[in-house]
């Protein structure tokens, strides 16, 4: 990414000064994530528990097929949660089969596959032909959806985070995302500590509005939970490109 690109990355601050995200304009629903994210709280503490899961649900409703978001109310929060407020925010409608369920389990509806271990966000978007998942720094746009792998584990045993990709330099990455242990904020970390990296850039939004005639299950992914698998089943099932 050439170094003009990447200081422009770093424009852009949010009304309360505690995060800031790039203003410049990118690919059409990616300007939507970037301006979602710029209307997300701050902080509100980090919590992976099922009870955290749940408020998820209480913070989303649907009226007359147009989404509301109100993140306060998913206090403390956790990566794949905060990040799939941010899809709801931009994109702007949708049908119930869009909010989160109560207890919903990992690879259960379409909340519970954005949430899954593994690729579960980049599975979704590859299962509804929303967009491409892809592993390359360069082609990275800020407003791409990235996830992190911190071991070469994926599944089960997996250390990872979903983010929203804001731009990074020759040694570190910068995101926002719920981080440990301050919850919802931008990030910056080194490249190095990435065992490897998935971005997802959403180029049919409208797709989304298919979700519901998905399987009630992807077993795949649902096993993610307690299986480990390998890079290339990741890369066959999600259409990964390099």
């Amino acid at each position: 990414m050439p170094l003009k690109q990447t200081l422009l990355l770093f424009v852009g601050v949010l009304a309360s000064g505690c995060a800031s995200v790039p203003t410049a304009s990118y690919p059409d629903f990616n300007s939507k994530v970037l301006a979602a994210v710029r209307n997300m709280p701050t902080g509100g503490g980090y919590d992976g528990s099922d009870p955290t899961k749940n408020l998820v649900h209480e913070a989303c409703v649907i009226t007359d097929g147009e989404i509301h978001v109100n993140a306060n109310l998913a206090k403390p929060s956790f990566c794949s949660g905060a990040t799939y407020l941010v899809l709801l925010k931009a994109l702007g409608n949708g049908t119930e089969s869009l909010l989160p369920e109560i207890d919903q389990q990992d690879g259960h509806g379409v909340f519970g596959r954005w949430n899954a271990n593994g690729p579960g966000a980049a599975k979704l978007v590859a299962d509804l032909g929303a967009g491409k998942n892809f592993t390359s720094w360069d082609e990275a746009k800020p407003g791409d959806f990235l996830k992190i792998w911190w071991t070469d584990r994926i599944g089960g045993s997996e250390r990872g985070h979903l983010v929203v990709y804001l731009g990074h330099d020759a040694e570190t990455v910068r995101f926002w995302s719920s981080n440990q242990p301050g919850g919802y904020g931008t990030k910056s970390v080194l490249r190095g500590e990435c065992e490897r990296v998935l971005f997802t850039r959403i180029t049919r939004p409208g797709r989304f509005a298919t979700a519901k005639k998905l399987p009630a299950v992807d077993s795949w992914l649902a096993r993610m939970l307690r299986e480990d698998f390998t890079w290339d089943e990741v890369v066959a099932k999600c259409r990964v490109s390099d």
